[in-house]
């Protein structure tokens, strides 16, 4: 069995979310939830963690690799974060710690470009005129989800690339998407269709069929493949296609979330 550690990554933490309106990134509501301030988004600390995964297979990875990243503790605003990757049986296994705490753990992999499920096997949904509140009811499992069509801006995608502090040149080079992008899209496929109050992003398996571009039309085909209670938690789990252009599947992702955190009352 071979085993070999990879340099570290470190990166500047930045709460691209301040102004989200999930309020468990704003430093007020968090503290009322126990946390020390805004939560830095999972799906950006996944960014980070893409890292050495791109480092390590280069663009391939983006294009067919696989990545699980799942979330223990807050990382915040302005910290250092050290990503960490060990190569473990031809994949990588991944830590982030700030603050001497270990943060988030994962793996990455490469695949043999693997064969994508059919679009005829998610069905279409776009987010209703108005969105009930979340529960057990409108996120019951079988229930399809979507987004308003999303077109990548070189902007966007160059004001991603800064908040995450991404030093890779091939995104900016090759007018890519970052993986944080990509996997924020779940996160909107939630926010799209539910009235949420904070809530919580807690781990994510993803798995890459094509990388995305700038100026692709990108939309999400979602269904909830779980809702179930965990600890005084309600969690959900979405299983989402992330296409481009209505014909490209980008990524398929298991997306878990907590979206009613049993501190919801007390905070309340």
């Amino acid at each position: 069995m071979s085993v070999t550690a990879l340099a570290p990554y470190r990166v500047e933490a930045y709460n691209t979310a301040h102004a989200s309106e999930n309020k468990i990134h704003d430093g007020e509501v968090a503290r009322r939830f126990g946390f020390d301030g805004g939560l830095v988004p999972g799906v950006d600390v996944y960014g980070y963690m893409s890292h050495p995964a791109l480092q390590h297979w280069g663009r391939a990875w983006l294009e067919r690799g696989r990545a699980e990243c799942r979330f223990a503790k807050p990382v915040y605003d302005g910290d250092t974060v050290t990503v960490s990757a060990v190569e473990h049986d031809g994949g990588l296994d991944i830590a982030v710690e700030s603050r001497g705490v270990p943060c988030a753990s994962g793996q990455a992999w490469m695949t043999d470009a693997p064969a994508p499920p059919r679009l005829d096997e998610f069905a279409q949904a776009l987010p209703p005129a108005a969105r009930p509140a979340a529960d057990e009811r409108t996120l019951a499992a079988g229930t399809r989800l979507g987004i308003a069509p999303f077109r990548l801006t070189a902007d966007f995608a160059a004001q991603y690339l800064h908040d995450v502090r991404e030093t890779d040149p091939v995104y900016a080079r090759d007018g890519l998407a970052h993986p944080g992008t990509i996997l924020r899209l779940c996160n909107w496929t939630l926010m799209q269709n539910v009235v949420l109050g904070p809530w919580i992003h807690v781990g994510s398996r993803v798995q890459n069929f094509a990388a995305a571009r700038v100026g692709d039309e990108l939309t999400v085909r979602a269904r909830v493949s779980d809702n179930y209670e965990r600890k005084g938690h309600r969690f959900v789990d979405l299983d989402a296609l992330i296409i481009a252009n209505d014909r490209t599947i980008i990524a398929r992702i298991l997306h878990t979330a907590i979206y009613r955190p049993r501190q919801a009352a007390d905070a309340a």
